[in-house]
């Protein structure tokens, strides 16, 4: 039976496991962030490596698979796909090789098709969409130097500046200064600064401010419910644009919503998103995925072996927990 070694490479974690053309989950491992920017290629394809063997254990040695299906962040064009590719082909780890930007994933994994749009919003956000003739739109997602905003990071750096301008009177009063002194046990906001500026924190622990913020613009604060409104204006555009590209905003189309901000489903948010859909694209039809994304590479790596809808429902089904039907 030929195999699939499905990867799923996050900023905070790598997922992996190795399926059969069956759609039955041979092995499952999790590593390290994948994080090939700023610890390079060959580092980054390390932590794949080091998954596999903590799940397939350390004495076994590739090719692991007949087909990698690798959809990770820092895909972000081409050229970085093409790099990761040889890289991994270098390795060994499977007899070919498939890379692709985790949205990718995330779009197979949420759609009821393998085609419509995806919008990610974890730490960072990005959308995908291919359409029925699997022609491709998508962005460079390179941060706000490529005309992005939002994410978790962002929300959560967003968070400090206005509770630092609440501190020091720039800007209006917020419930956002005290969620920032008492996420970080400071003093003051200033001080979570310094640390920032300093090295003593660590830039990714804003991402620990969006369910607060959530939580402020639930509680009526202006300030927060102008980040949480803007955040969807984010979400919607992204997706209305993607549709536009590929002329399916008049169409029928699935829209996949993924990400821990949006997994998260805040009340005001998804209300705030779902009603900038029914005003842009009233065709479309929000779907939060309900499944992880290493669903999805797993599933786009059983499409090259040309697998059936009854691997696809095996495969679903292992990681849901539901019973499926074989068709």
């Amino acid at each position: 039976m030929r195999t699939v070694l499905a990867v799923d490479g996050g900023n905070s974690k790598t997922d992996v496991a190795l399926v059969g053309e069956d759609g039955t989950v041979l092995a499952r491992g999790r590593g390290a962030g994948f994080v090939p920017q700023s610890a390079g290629v060959p580092a980054a394809i390390d932590v794949i490596g080091e998954a596999v063997r903590l799940a397939l254990g350390a004495g076994t040695p590739p090719p692991y698979a007949d087909h990698v299906a690798a959809y990770v962040a820092g895909a972000d064009l081409p050229i970085e796909e093409d790099l990761l590719r040889e890289e991994i082909l270098s390795r060994g780890y499977g007899r070919e090789v498939v890379v692709g930007n985790d949205t990718f994933a995330l779009l197979r994994a949420g759609a009821s098709e393998p085609w419509g749009v995806a919008v990610v919003c974890g730490a960072g956000i990005n959308a995908v969409g291919v359409s029925p003739t699997g022609e491709v739109a998508r962005y460079p997602a390179l941060g706000k130097i490529s005309g992005d905003w939002g994410g978790g990071l962002g929300l959560g750096e967003e968070v400090l500046w206005h509770a630092v301008r609440a501190e020091d009177g720039r800007g209006p009063a917020t419930l956002l200064l005290d969620a920032v002194r008492l996420f970080f046990g400071a003093r003051r906001a200033e001080d979570v600064v310094l640390g920032l500026h300093f090295g003593d924190l660590s830039s990714e622990r804003l991402h620990g401010l969006v369910p607060d913020l959530f939580a402020a613009a639930a509680e009526g604060d202006a300030v927060a419910r102008a980040l949480v409104e803007r955040q969807a204006d984010e979400v919607a555009v992204m997706g209305v644009v993607a549709l536009r590209r590929l002329g399916l905003l008049a169409e029928p189309c699935e829209v996949v919503l993924g990400g821990g901000v949006l997994t998260a489903r805040d009340p005001l948010l998804m209300e705030l998103v779902g009603a900038r859909y029914a005003a842009q694209a009233p065709r479309a039809t929000l779907v939060v995925a309900d499944v992880p994304p290493i669903v999805g590479a797993a599933l786009l790596g059983l499409d090259r072996l040309g697998a059936g809808r009854a691997a696809a429902e095996r495969l679903r089904a292992a990681f849901t927990g539901a019973v499926s039907t074989p068709v």
